[in-house]
């Protein structure tokens, strides 16, 4: 059996710490991206304040990311600041600033693990994607960089008809690069990703290839793998382990037990959508949203503390109820450990979070039966 989270407990907060970002990615969540530093970016002053904060009430990794984080000349003092707070602190970036020097600095402010984007097999896939020559090259010796260092090292990799022919030379490259992590990414229409899902977007039977792909490879235990935006594939783990009768682990790690373990490692089992029951997303301005893909704000950290914004704010109320789903997922046996991409369902269905997943492709046993009662009929 699975252990059951807290209730309601925040786990993962990302941190849009800027806007700005040195590379212009087809499937950026943004549509405003700057090759420098907003003005609309949180001050250093607001910076420490709203981590300050947080810690005071919860424990959770705080994940900075962007925009490109390391934009920020002053971004190593608010990770140590977050750190000296008691604040597990991760790094999400691009990797191409990541300079012998700058990897430690990355380490003196007690950072814990760096994920950095990798979306190709090769330069021609990466690099087209990134919209920068070069950028895989970048991106590998940063990579490099930081693994010199001892750093626990993740790869993130956003999965699209780009590159799903390539997901077993990703696979290989996590491995020859010694990362600890490999996150999978399911495009979410958000940014400039609405302007390439119908191109790029998998279609809901290459997700479920996919993700049983991610399934075999789990097994063997080579590193960790984790499917971020698609929840769906807890409920393929347990269809899978049911059929092969294995038994799922409170802590299944898909692979080797890395990464920091603080209050929470970040190679836990959980459940499929976590926005609003144990993760939200903070952008750069200081709008609290339950995940960076779902534009409903749940207020703002410069002008309400956090602790009132996680546990009072009206949107995640309602992500956090179940029985409020619609649709297919409203019925679905495995609605309370997928609960299906709130985000994708807002895209698909005019701004209605609780509709179903639009990009799931199983049928529920109480539709299935609904349907047998009827041609009986």
């Amino acid at each position: 059996m699975v252990a059951p989270l807290n209730q309601n407990e925040l786990r993962l907060v990302f941190w849009e710490t800027t806007a700005g970002c040195n590379l212009e990615c087809v499937h950026c969540r943004r549509l405003d991206v700057s090759k420098q530093l907003m003005q609309s970016d949180m001050t250093f002053d607001q910076s420490l304040r709203f981590v300050e904060h947080l810690a005071a009430f919860a424990k959770p990794i705080l994940v900075l990311s962007g925009g490109e984080p390391l934009f920020r000349p002053d971004i190593f003092d608010i990770a140590k600041h977050a750190h000296d707070c008691g604040l597990t602190v991760a790094l999400a970036t691009n990797g191409t600033l990541i300079t012998p020097d700058v990897a430690r600095k990355i380490v003196d402010a007690g950072i814990r693990r760096v994920a950095i984007s990798i979306d190709g097999a090769d330069e021609v896939t990466h690099d087209a994607f990134r919209r920068q020559a070069g950028s895989l090259a970048a991106a590998i010796n940063g990579f490099k960089n930081l693994r010199a260092l001892n750093m626990s090292m993740q790869i993130n990799c956003t999965i699209t008809k780009h590159n799903v022919h390539q997901i077993d030379l990703l696979y290989a490259k996590a491995l020859e690069l010694g990362a600890d992590a490999l996150h999978l990414f399911m495009l979410v229409p958000v940014g400039c990703g609405v302007q390439i899902a119908e191109s790029n977007a998998l279609p809901a039977e290459e997700y479920e290839r996919v993700l049983n792909w991610m399934y075999d490879k789990s097994k063997l235990r080579q590193l960790h793998l984790k499917a971020t935006c698609a929840p769906h594939y807890f409920r393929i783990l347990r269809q899978r382990a049911a059929k092969e009768h294995v038994r799922i682990e409170a802590t299944h790690s898909h692979g080797k037990p890395h990464g920091p373990g603080h209050n929470h490692d970040m190679s836990a089992m959980t459940k499929g959508c976590l926005a609003g029951s144990a993760i939200c997303f903070v952008s750069h301005t200081g709008e609290v949203f339950p995940c960076g893909y779902l534009p409903v704000s749940a207020g703002n950290v410069k002008k309400q503390a956090m602790r009132d914004i996680w546990e009072s704010a009206a949107v995640f109320q309602r992500l956090r109820n179940v029985d409020e789903l619609e649709g297919k997922c409203g019925v679905c046996e495995f609605k309370k450990v997928c609960l299906g991409c709130r985000a994708r369902a807002f895209y698909e269905a005019n701004g209605n979070y609780m509709a179903e997943e639009p990009y799931c492709v199983y049928e529920p046993k109480r539709l299935r039966r609904d349907e047998e009662l009827t041609e009986a009929l």
